[in-house]
């Protein structure tokens, strides 16, 4: 009888551990469908082609009578989350300084890549992306007017609109390197809108004969005790699909 109930706990216990196994092997093969079915959901992105323009540029002109410019912008999927990036534009900008008024313009490169950092899941192809461009920009100055420094103020100084200081200085170039955060939507079909801030750092610059590059083209408004400036853009994209 004790050689009954030793082979029944045997046969117990050994049908207790393979069931056990049993339901482990049955949840590893549950954890594993979960897991491709969620890769499957996670679509991969198709190799693009997006262009189009910044619309906050139009806008500042219809805000600002004393500045005109237009950027085109475009962008293209490398590889996976990687994104080479191209920025292209021209701006026409007159300023008051202290002493002196002067009229910019211009052109500007910027080449640069995109990292999305957002996860898309199937049917979706919107980013949440940091970047970096290389900036450069061909420019002229014209000086239109200025007032010479005085150290006697008791007479009113004259404002000079005429003579060999008012003049054009052409062939200026200056460089920086912009540091973007930004996001990308997809609205309707093919259709995207986006919004970046960027944080610029003038490396260098070729300034004008007796006054400075006060306003750079692509990179906005410049001082000299200052090389680091700020921007932004909202832009209309349309994505073309490339088949490899």
């Amino acid at each position: 009888m004790k050689k009954v109930h030793i082979w029944l706990f045997t046969i117990s216990l050994t049908l207790t551990v393979s069931g056990l196994s049993s339901q482990e092997v049955v949840a590893e093969e549950a954890l594993a469908e979960e897991v491709i079915d969620t890769l499957k959901k996670r679509e991969k992105k198709p190799y693009t082609l997006r262009f189009g323009i910044d619309l906050s540029k139009p806008v500042m002109a219809q805000m600002d009578k004393d500045y005109l410019g237009l950027e085109l912008v475009g962008d293209i999927r490398l590889y996976s989350e990687f994104y080479g990036a191209v920025e292209l534009g021209n701006e026409k900008k007159t300023q008051q300084s202290e002493r002196i008024n002067l009229t910019t313009t211009g052109t500007y490169l910027k080449l640069g890549f995109d990292y999305n950092m957002y996860k898309n899941w199937k049917g979706m192809n919107n980013s949440i992306y940091l970047g970096m461009r290389l900036g450069n920009s061909f420019h002229n100055q014209k000086v239109n007017e200025y007032e010479p420094y005085e150290l006697n103020h008791y007479w009113e100084t004259e404002i000079i609109k005429d003579g060999p200081e008012i003049r054009e200085q052409d062939a200026l170039q200056a460089r920086w390197i912009e540091i973007i955060a930004g996001i990308r939507v997809k609205m309707i079909n093919n259709i995207y809108m986006g919004f970046s801030l960027r944080l610029n750092r003038l490396m260098n610059d070729t300034r004008p004969v007796n006054f400075d590059n006060l306003y750079i083209p692509g990179f906005n408004k410049k001082t000299d005790e200052n090389v680091w400036g700020a921007g932004f853009n909202y832009t209309i994209t349309y994505a073309i699909p490339i088949k490899l």
